[in-house]
Parts: structure tokens; sequence; C-alpha cells
């Protein structure tokens, strides 16, 4: 455990049993993890899944948070968090409740068998990159801004999704 504050990213998917509701309450949770507090939330999108499309489209949402966990703790505390949403981890990229994704931590590399930083696949993804770049435009990787690479992105049919209720 450290003393010092890291920023993390963290990536928000679910596409079973209510995905809207799923991702909504995760961000809260994420909020009341250990020695973590939630500094802001992207919008919520819609995204059609990446690989089986026999499956519903996706919510998708990125949150950014300060912790003092490290990153292994971290995502411990996030596949914590995906079981209590009943996570069922089955056929890859197949449907899901919850799908928590450490996207950044700070400026870190790490290259575990459990853990990869900077996620691996989020470049290819509009529906990590628009959100993110939403929370943090002046954000770089590898030298260019998120902003700019989410740009560059084919807009893979993501949409907002607009707030329920009055």
């Amino acid at each position: 455990m450290s003393r010092t504050e890291h920023h993390a990213w963290i990536g928000l998917g679910s596409n079973l049993d209510g995905p809207h509701e799923h991702v909504a309450r995760a961000l809260e949770e994420l909020n009341r993890l250990p020695l973590t507090r939630r500094i802001a939330a992207s919008r919520l999108y819609a995204s059609r899944p990446v690989g089986p499309a026999d499956q519903p489209d996706y919510v998708n949402a990125v949150a950014h948070l300060a912790t003092r966990l490290s990153p292994l703790a971290l995502l411990d505390q996030l596949q914590a968090l995906e079981q209590r949403h009943g996570r069922v981890r089955g056929r890859r990229w197949g449907p899901r409740t919850l799908d928590l994704d450490l996207l950044l931590y700070d400026d870190r590399r790490l290259a575990l068998p459990r853990l990869t930083l900077p996620h691996p696949e989020m470049t290819r993804r509009a529906f990590v990159l628009v959100p993110l770049a939403e929370l943090a435009p002046g954000l770089a990787l590898d030298g260019r801004p998120l902003s700019r690479l989410a740009a560059e992105l084919e807009p893979q049919d993501l949409a907002p999704v607009l707030p329920t209720g009055g």
C-alpha cells in the first residue's frame, strides 16, 4: 500500500441483465473501494460487441480514480466488484454483467501475467478512447494525445446513452 495517491482510469462495460443499471451502480461502487475515490466519470455510451456478434449491445463508460492501492491490489478490488455483479467468465469477448478494465495507472508500464498497462487493446476501441478522451483530453499515450487517438478511430457504432427518467 502506498501513501501516495495514484491516478487510474477504469473502463466499464455491461451487456446483460440491465446493462445501464450495472454500469451506473458500478460507477457509484468504485467510489467505495478501499483507499480509493472516484474523481470523475464519463457519459454512458452504447456500442456494438467486440467479438461474437450473437450478443446484445454494450453500455460503456470510463471512470477516473485516485487510489493508494497498488495496480494489482486495485485489479483485485475491480475483479471482486465484477463478482458482486454476477460476472461469469465464459467465452472470450462474450456477454457479461460487468467488465472492469484497468486501462491506465499513472504513466506506469507493466507486463505481468495478470495485468498489462497500459491496457493493450485500448487504442483500438472507440468505446474506451472516446469516453477516456472526454475525461482527460490532454492525457497522452506514447506521446500522442488521447483526443487525437480517439478521433482517428472509426466510430464503431458508438453513441451516447440518453439519460433515463425525468
